[in-house]
């Protein structure tokens, strides 16, 4: 079963706490859809496993498109020169052929090696004997891909982890621009840092706004709480506004309104079942929404009862089929959009 974000995290910030201090297993499996944490535990073990003197000898890093099991095996095989270990490392090694081959090396692994398979974008299947052998001799991470409506949590946890702390709207507006994508998120915050002012322990909206380009007036998430607020004026003009952006996307604003309105319908059901729901309850109906937003669902609920929220969503899938080109006629994605918001709202 594929572990959840904050075990992943946690697992792997405790590798690299181990591996600064030399601590090192003899084989890493790193693998999952999400590259950020492969990609993080891989830098860390490169940077920490040799000292600069010792890698001409003693580093091997390969591509899997480039080499073979074999390659890879004889290379881990090998005994370091002048140093306590030598570090093989395959990137992209779920370009490897045959890679299922690596547990009769993985299966007994020398103890002066240093093995890292990194695989982008793909896993190996743990019914087999390599997941298998990995996961007795060596370690084995997996990086599952987050949801959107996980992005904001894991942001307020990624700050937290280097003593930051983010207002809960800042964070909805980085996870709306950089969407799922954590490394991104991770570059975006070196960069914000360096122009904030030394010593800084917050980071604010406006913060986000002014150092990483994004306007809060005009996004899907502006959108989405006009649209909850039922503010049709605002509403319209920040649609116009997305819709005129060349990175406009039609799929994903209306999946972005899709998963907006999905949680209108749940905390509905939960007011119909509770009419005075505790923190604990709206929690649960609203997972991944901080409780700093619960206000905004709350009038949603009134704006939007049961029958118009199902309308709503009954909208969005027909929108969502002609924005994938699906009867849209002649009408241009930002067109469709536009009118999509105009009938929300109508």
């Amino acid at each position: 079963m594929a572990k959840g974000f904050a075990d992943t995290d946690a697992q792997c910030r405790r590798i690299v706490e181990d591996v600064r201090k030399g601590i090192f297993s003899p084989v890493y499996l790193l693998m999952g859809e999400e590259p950020y944490y492969p990609d993080m535990v891989c830098n860390a073990i490169i940077e920490n496993a040799l000292d600069e003197s010792e890698r001409d000898f003693n580093q091997t890093v390969c591509y899997g498109m480039d080499v073979s099991v074999e390659d890879v095996i004889t290379a881990a095989r090998r005994y370091p020169m002048f140093a306590e270990r030598q570090l093989v490392v395959v990137r992209e090694a779920q370009n490897l052929k045959k890679i299922e081959d690596l547990a009769i090396y993985c299966g007994q692994p020398l103890e002066s090696t240093v093995l890292v398979i990194c695989m982008h974008g793909g896993t190996v299947d743990r019914r087999k004997a390599l997941y298998k052998a990995v996961c007795k001799t060596g370690t084995v991470v997996e990086s599952s891909a987050l949801r959107d409506y996980e992005m904001p949590k894991w942001i307020v946890s990624f700050y937290a982890s280097r003593g930051l702390r983010i207002e809960p709207e800042a964070a909805a507006l980085l996870a709306e621009h950089a969407g799922t994508d954590l490394s991104k998120i991770a570059v975006e915050t070196d960069k914000m840092l360096k122009n904030l002012p030394e010593g800084v322990t917050g980071v604010t909206a406006a913060d986000v706004e002014n150092n990483v380009g994004i306007s809060r007036q005009y996004s899907i998430f502006e959108l989405t709480r006009e649209l909850s607020y039922r503010n049709a004026a605002k509403a319209l003009k920040v649609a116009a506004y997305c819709a005129a952006s060349p990175k406009f996307s039609m799929p994903m604003a209306v999946s972005a309104m899709f998963t907006h309105f999905y949680r209108i319908l749940k905390y509905q059901a939960l007011i119909m079942s509770v009419p005075r729901p505790s923190p604990a309850d709206k929690a649960k109906a609203l997972p991944g929404v901080n409780p700093y937003f619960y206000k905004e669902y709350d009038t949603a609920v009134v704006n939007y009862p049961l029958k118009r929220c199902m309308g709503v969503i009954a909208l969005l899938r027909e929108y969502d089929f002609k924005g994938k080109g699906g009867n849209a006629g002649e009408a241009t994605p930002d067109q469709m959009f536009i009118e999509l918001v105009a009938r929300i709202l109508n």
